[in-house]
């Protein structure tokens, strides 16, 4: 049986430490069989480090009916593999959801706080669409804050859980690829910046550019090297 939640909230505490465990894609979900959960869901975002553009979260539930090849931390994959899981993800699995913050939500929050709401939101559209999961296994350190009107579940952080589980690998993607396609679009407004290129990290193209034309409306004003 899962371990028992108290009534206040999800918190990482909830969960007995894990054993020793190999790193490997899968071994997360392996765990939650172990612990009694049946139907995990992964959160990730995209986008924490750049100089420009939003920060990008996703949640997704897989169907173990219908197994996805392929998953993995989005970092390990390329950009044409990551393009086709984008478009398997979205078509195969149970709900996903997609969470934005902007630039200007960043500035005012800081990235951290930014990054978790991005995660609250889209694991709220993902729940949006009719999936309770059991257990939600989120990358990183941090869990997000609960949203208001929905009951509390477990909720439990994992460093590197991209590259440990099915979904949250499949929600890194989709928060990778959106984000991609985001700063592409930014790209065509903005072309003196290069963020088809460099995607709003902090090359030295992207410095030069800054330098020579100052931030434009998508630059993290709070981010050293911007102003």
């Amino acid at each position: 049986m899962p371990p028992k939640r108290s009534s206040s909230a999800p918190e990482a505490l909830l969960f007995h430490e894990l054993p020793e465990m190999k790193e490997e894609v899968g071994s997360l979900e392996a765990w939650a069989r172990g612990m009694g959960y049946q139907k995990p869901a992964g959160v990730d975002e995209a986008g924490r480090g750049p100089l420009a553009g939003p920060v990008v979260a996703a949640a997704v539930m897989l169907n173990e009916a219908d197994p996805i090849a392929g998953l993995n931390d989005s970092k390990k994959l390329t950009p044409r593999k990551r393009d086709a899981l984008f478009d398997e993800i979205r078509k195969r699995c149970l709900a996903f959801g997609i969470g934005v913050m902007t630039a200007q939500h960043i500035d005012a929050l800081n990235i951290r706080v930014a990054s978790l709401a991005a995660m609250r939101l889209a694991f709220e559209q993902m729940m949006s669409r009719g999936v309770v999961p059991d257990v939600v296994m989120v990358d990183g350190r941090d869990t997000f804050p609960w949203p208001s009107g929905l009951s509390p579940l477990n909720q439990k952080p994992f460093v590197r859980g991209d590259a440990r589980s099915w979904a949250v690998a499949a929600a890194s993607i989709l928060a990778k690829v959106h984000r991609d396609r985001m700063m592409e679009a930014y790209h065509a407004r903005w072309p003196q910046y290069g963020f088809g290129e460099h995607k709003g990290y902090g090359t030295q193209a992207h410095l030069a550019s800054l330098r020579e034309f100052g931030p434009c409306e998508i630059h993290r004003l709070t981010f050293r090297g911007v102003c």
